[in-house]
């Protein structure tokens, strides 16, 4: 088992879009593991392979006790309302903020052997996929704040013990 140290707010690699996977060997094998081992730690919903220093379309996902992977993903269908949702990141402990999400979506994509796969859901199900396609985009949630709410997230984000 590897669970793998989570990159902090700040750290470049959260902002660098992903490249996408085209190789399905060992190596790729290995980061899904170590991405799945580090979604299951309690409290965590998705590990983006960004948050853990890896530049590569990949993410898990530990949703009501179901742990899987999605690799090269993309949302394809999105269902409204768009509202705030209460949302937290492992890259920015201790900071939840009224995040913009769709009440709905479906992402697809490939597992690890390259066989296609559609996810979708509502829920936390839902804001996981969107989250963690965002970071594979090199969005933080930060970056979706809007007002005063990205103006007071940013405070508490300046003056953290860890940033």
């Amino acid at each position: 088992m590897t669970v793998r140290d989570i990159r902090l707010y700040g750290d470049p690699v959260l902002r660098t879009p992903t490249e996408p996977i085209e190789v399905f060997d060992e190596s790729v094998r290995q980061l899904v593991e170590d991405l799945e081992d580090t979604v299951r730690l309690p409290g965590r919903a998705g590990v983006a392979a960004p948050q853990i220093g890896v530049s590569l379309a990949a993410f898990s996902y530990n949703v009501d006790g179901v742990v899987g992977h999605m690799i090269n993903p993309e949302i394809v269908e999105r269902r409204g309302p768009v509202t705030e949702i209460e949302e937290g990141c492992l890259s920015v402990p201790g900071l939840w903020c009224p995040t913009p999400r769709y009440h709905w979506v479906r992402a697809r994509g490939v597992d690890v052997t390259g066989k296609p796969i559609t996810l979708e859901g509502e829920g936390l199900m839902g804001q996981a996929l969107q989250h963690e396609i965002d970071h594979l985009s090199g969005i933080v949630y930060l970056h979706r704040l809007q007002g005063e709410h990205r103006r007071e997230a940013m405070r508490q984000v300046r003056e953290s013990d860890w940033f």
